[in-house]
């Protein structure tokens, strides 16, 4: 049976027995006006509520009925039992009528006149003198009639149905919840143990619990329709105010969800609604100028997708103006405009979740008032959903979507720890969750720095990488870094998440494994701390603190969303006229020295005592390993015997490290760097204006040659020339920066990319490029595709483009050559490769001119 008529059934038995009840107390208290009202409104909501369902002959006996009741309500009436006798013949056919609807799914046919004329000359002021006998009045078919007798031999829909008190529904969840727990406890006190005489009946309690914990969420299950009743009458006011011709579709109505978050859906759903209306449909005129229908239509979809709900709002307007969010982000400084140039459409779509972002141009009832959409996603975020606005090419008009998860009583969530060996348990509710990762000692280069914030490269993408420790502020997190963490456990683990369609990872030491938990509210203390959502007890009975992931992660990363998505496309920026942050240092002589703080891995002090000599060079031990300790000049001696600790500034490329001694750290400084490099110093690239002094800026690859001779024997290199522009394309962040500041000391202009898909992505939006260096071995798209498709490109093709790689074998060589690439780099050598640089910039130059001028003739 439909299960809108099934309610509508129920509550017609219910009203009735009450009208019944109601008529015959009437009748001995003409004069309870309360009474009186009862029975008109429980009359009135059968006559409305039939309406809706089409059944015309009970709306007929239900309307003149309530016209006969008005009429005693206002006086004109009395409840005598000539009176009341009519009525209660009338309740009789209308109980038959629902009964035949119960039978047949249809209204039954019958002829009611009899008794609606008497009705009505009781309007008419008819004095009926004798009291009438009441008989029930069987107005049935024989079908009918064959089919009522068996419902009736059966349990009606009203004794099918039982009307709970929600307070009764939430006390026995919370019951439930308890025997979880308890259930979990058991379950851990047999686990490894088969042996165990409680095997068999702990299985059993388990089975039985998760069937009582399943029949227990169905009692607070509501179709999600229920949460849409209020739309189809806002969007009709909102076509009316606008001038707009607006449809609201709805599919999906009938998928269940939880109460408490139908409740908490309802409001992000109406602003939903309403943007689309106002934002997105367009005015009749305008959508036939587009060749459009004029009635635009907003489309509600809810279904199921893995374990959670997922509602998308979708209309078939004008879409999403990125140019004007793109001003507007501008205007209100949430990105500058050079970085907004390069965005994509999906990642200026972000901006619209900023708080207080409007588009409109002027204050309405519906728009401007700079509360909208960030509001929408932190109800949304609350109750562990997500919401994005999906930015397809071609697609029309504009999408939003919903995912949010079926309940929030008892959920699914990993149990983890963080902050090392003495640190705490927690755990993560799995919605949201894409992946796990394991980082040892092998693939701990996936764990790169940009911009002083760590990130995580997983197959195409850099994520935010958040040490879960540290943002808890647990004890010892600031010391613990990627590789000690390594070093001491063997692998970390990272949590893959997403809030929006912001993916980022959690750094956890350990992770233990899933359980079904218990959502309770976290205690009095701890509630006004954003970051956690309840707490929980464990199988073992440890109460644990549950984590609220997407808070945490928005105070982690301290940006907005378009900031903490976009480190990929801040990146490959140019450097050119950009600043640089450098270290500023001094040796013995006090002429202060600098290199870019991007190379710098970490600062040291070491006690002289500690100082050891190997095969006549100095070392430390540093991290189970011998460091090697190269003075920033001539003048800076190593004493052991020395009564001040040696300041020491550490490479490393994740493989191996090196230590600078330096005199003095003087301070960190950005700058735009203008490097000349007229002079030949060993050790130094150029000279600089620094925080207004002179600087030589050291040649980094020089120290790390001395401590190492083989340290690039294997890796990649690149070189510079005038003025030309030169796009780099290294998978490294460590040779990036490395290689980046020879180049400009050269006078070229750098670009950076982190693969071949990157390179291709800044080849299409940028000036002509005069030479290419790429690496071979590399995410996503290798240096050999780049380069065919760089030559089977129209526009590209001559761009000369050299290969930076460790295979170099005739067979390699022999594949780098066949696919386009001009030459072979395998070992940094800064006078060969700055030779090839320019020997290949100033052919292609001297091509192109002589192109020109044959054309010209």
């Amino acid at each position: 049976m439909d299960e809108f008529l099934q309610d509508f059934l129920v509550e017609c038995f219910e009203s009735l027995s009450a009208i019944d009840q109601g008529l015959v107390a009437l009748e001995r208290k003409p004069d309870d006006v309360e009474v009186l009202n009862n029975i008109f409104r429980a009359v009135h909501t059968v006559k409305g509520t039939c309406g809706m369902f089409g059944f015309q002959r009970l709306e007929r006996i239900a309307h003149v009925t309530e016209d006969v009741l008005g009429k005693m309500r206002e006086g004109k009436l009395e409840a005598t039992p000539a009176v009341i006798g009519p009525i209660l013949a009338s309740i009789d056919i209308i109980r038959s009528i629902v009964e035949g609807i119960e039978a047949k799914k249809a209204e039954p046919e019958g002829d009611d006149s009899a008794a609606i004329e008497k009705l009505k000359s009781l309007l008419n002021g008819n004095e009926i003198k004798a009291p009438e006998v009441i008989h029930k009045i069987v107005t049935h078919d024989e079908e009918t009639a064959a089919v009522v007798h068996e419902s009736k031999s059966k349990l009606s829909v009203t004794e099918q149905t039982l009307r709970v008190n929600i307070d009764v529904l939430d006390g026995l969840m919370n019951f439930v919840g308890e025997l979880v727990l308890t259930r979990n406890q058991l379950v851990q006190l047999v686990r490894g143990d088969d042996e165990s005489k409680y095997q068999g009946p702990i299985q059993l309690l388990n089975r039985v619990t998760s069937g009582l914990q399943e029949a227990v969420m169905k009692t607070r299950m509501q179709p999600i329709g229920n949460a849409w009743g209020k739309l189809p009458r806002i969007v009709r006011d909102l076509s009316q105010s606008t001038g707009k011709e607006i449809e609201l579709i709805m599919n999906g109505q009938e998928t269940e969800i939880d109460r408490q978050i139908l409740q908490a859906i309802q409001d992000p759903l109406i602003h939903c609604v309403r943007n689309s209306a106002d934002h997105g449909i367009e005015l009749p005129e305008i959508r036939k100028q587009k060749g459009k229908p004029s009635v635009g239509t907003i489309t509600l979809n809810a279904f199921h997708e893995g374990g959670h709900i997922v509602i998308e709002i979708k209309d078939n307007g004008a879409g999403i103006n990125f140019q004007a969010v793109c001003e507007k982000a501008i205007e209100r400084d949430l990105v500058k405009r050079e970085v907004a140039s390069q965005l994509s459409n999906a990642q200026i779509a972000r901006f619209i979740f900023e708080p207080g972002f409007s588009t409109a141009k002027q204050i309405t009832e519906v728009s401007g008032r700079g509360v909208g959409m960030d509001v929408v996603r932190s109800n949304v975020e609350k109750i562990g959903g997500s919401i994005d606005l999906p930015c397809e090419e071609g697609a029309v008009g504009t999408t939003i979507r919903i995912k949010i998860p079926l309940t929030l009583a008892i959920v699914s969530a990993l149990i983890v720890k963080a902050g090392g060996t003495t640190g705490d348990v927690f755990a993560i509710p799995q919605v949201g969750v894409l992946e796990l990762v394991r980082i040892s000692e092998s693939n701990q280069h996936l764990i790169e720095d940009i911009h002083g914030s760590k990130v995580l490269r997983l197959r195409d993408k850099l994520l935010p990488l958040i040490n879960m420790a540290k943002i808890l502020g647990m004890e010892n997190s600031n010391i613990q870094s990627e590789s000690s963490a390594i070093a001491n456990m063997g692998e970390i683990a990272i949590i893959i998440a997403q809030v929006g369609d912001t993916e980022f990872g959690f750094w956890v030491d350990e992770i233990f494994d899933t359980q079904e938990i218990v959502v309770k509210p976290v205690g009095r203390l701890l509630r006004d701390i954003k970051m956690f959502a309840g707490s929980t007890i464990l199988g073992d009975g440890r109460v644990v603190l549950i984590l609220d992931t997407g808070r945490i992660a928005a105070k982690a990363l301290l940006k907005t969303t378009f900031e903490a998505a976009t480190h990929q496309e801040i990146e490959t920026e140019s450097t050119e006229g950009e600043n640089t942050t450098v270290l500023v240092f001094k040796g013995n002589d006090h002429a202060p020295l600098a290199v870019p703080l991007a190379l710098v891995s970490r600062l040291e002090e070491f006690s002289p005592g500690k100082i050891e000599k190997v095969d006549n060079r100095y070392v430390v031990q540093y991290r189970g390993a011998l460091l090697p300790l190269i003075p920033c000049q001539a003048s800076v001696t190593l004493d052991p015997k020395s009564e001040q600790n040696i300041s020491a500034i550490i490479f490393s490329d994740g493989r191996r490290s090196m230590g600078l001694v330096v005199s003095q750290i003087v301070d960190i400084v950005e700058e735009v760097l203008s490097i000349d490099s007229t002079g030949k110093k060993s050790g130094v690239l150029g000279a600089a204006i620094v925080a207004g002094y002179a600087t030589e800026i050291i040649d980094t690859y020089y120290f790390l040659q001395t401590a190492y001779p083989d340290w690039f024997v294997g890796k990649k290199t690149m070189s510079g020339s005038v003025s030309p522009k030169i796009l780099l394309v290294d998978d490294s962040h460590f040779f990036r920066d490395l290689l980046r500041p020879i180049l400009e000391s050269k006078g070229y202009v750098v670009t950076l990319a982190f693969d071949g898909s990157q390179a291709l992505h800044m080849l299409e939006k940028s000036a002509p490029f005069d030479l290419i260096l790429s690496d071979i071995e590399m995410p996503v798209m290798n240096g050999l595709v780049l380069a065919a498709k760089v030559k089977e490109h129209p526009v590209w093709k001559n761009t000369p483009i050299l290969a930076l790689t460790s295979l170099a074998s005739p067979p390699d060589k022999q594949r780098g050559l066949d696919a386009g690439f001009l030459d072979y780099l395998t070992k940094f050598d800064q006078d060969a490769v700055l030779l090839a640089i320019h020997s290949a910039i100033s052919k292609n130059k001297k091509e192109y001119e002589a192109g020109t001028q044959l054309n010209e003739r």
